[in-house]
Parts: C-alpha cells; sequence; structure tokens
C-alpha cells in the first residue's frame, strides 16, 4: 500500500492539477503552430505555475508564506485566464470550450480563496520560535557620501 503525501490529499492542489491537465488537452493542441513560442507558451508557464505555487505554500512552515504562495498561485490563475479569453478572442477556440474553462476558472478561484482564508484563520506555525521574528532596517545606514558631501557648494 503507498501512502499518500499531504500535498496529494489537498483538495485545492488536485484541482489546480486538473485546471493545467484540461488546458494541456484541450485549448494547446487547438492554437496554431506560429503561436508556439508566444501564446502557447505564456499560457503553458502560466497554468503549471498555478500548483506550483500552491504547493511551494503548502510545503512553508509558516501560514503567511502558504498565503503568500497562495496570492501568486491566484495571480498565475487570473494570466492563465487572460491568456485563454486572448485564444478565444482570436478564435482559437470555440465559445463552448471558453466558457468550460471560465467556469472552471470561477469553481477554482472560490476554492483556492477559500484556503487562503482557512491558512489564515489557522496560523499554523504562528506561535513557533522564529514566527514573531521581525528585521528592523536601520535607513541611517544607506545615506550615501553623496547626499552629504558639502564640497558643491
Amino acid at each position: 500500500m503507498v501512502e499518500e503525501l499531504g500535498l496529494e490529499t489537498l483538495l485545492v492542489w488536485q484541482k489546480a492539477i486538473s485546471f493545467v491537465v484540461n488546458v494541456h488537452q484541450q485549448i494547446l493542441p487547438s492554437l496554431p503552430l506560429e503561436e508556439k513560442w508566444s501564446l502557447s507558451s505564456q499560457l503553458r508557464r502560466s497554468v503549471q505555475s498555478i500548483p506550483a505555487n500552491v504547493a511551494e505554500g503548502y510545503g512553508r512552515y509558516y501560514y503567511q508564506e502558504g498565503i503568500r504562495f497562495c496570492y501568486v498561485a491566484r495571480g498565475s490563475l487570473e494570466e492563465t485566464f487572460t491568456q485563454i479569453s486572448l485564444a478565444h478572442e482570436l478564435g482559437y477556440i470555440s465559445h463552448d470550450i471558453f466558457n468550460k474553462f471560465r467556469d472552471d476558472m470561477l469553481e477554482f478561484r472560490r476554492l483556492l480563496n477559500g484556503y487562503i482564508i482557512f491558512l489564515k484563520k489557522s496560523k499554523r506555525g504562528e506561535n513557533d520560535p522564529g514566527s514573531t521574528h521581525q528585521i528592523q532596517d536601520n535607513s541611517i545606514l544607506y545615506i550615501l557620501d553623496s547626499d552629504t558631501d558639502d564640497s558643491s557648494t
């Protein structure tokens, strides 16, 4: 019996993987060869970034980092939708396929936003050593010699 990893049980990650597979199977083959290095390449990168960032956030210990990576995943989702919208407007994919992916994207966005809310409430790692450590920056260290140079007067 193979034991599942924690990430594999995360619904938002499962749905993100499914979304990527659907884009690869249903949209990318519809794009013309002249789009191989532009729209196709950009769509491939943005859609693959979604589950990758969910996974990276999941692998981080502090909830703040998990949330930050989910925000990046959400940005990649919006970028992916933009690429799919362009493919539709350029006539590369049908209205039916576009509507299906728009619906899938809206459902996934709700799921991802719910996961972000869950992370904010759970605050995993909040009380662990180092979680409240903040870096203080002394701006005086950044005064350049030219800022205090009176030789120009």
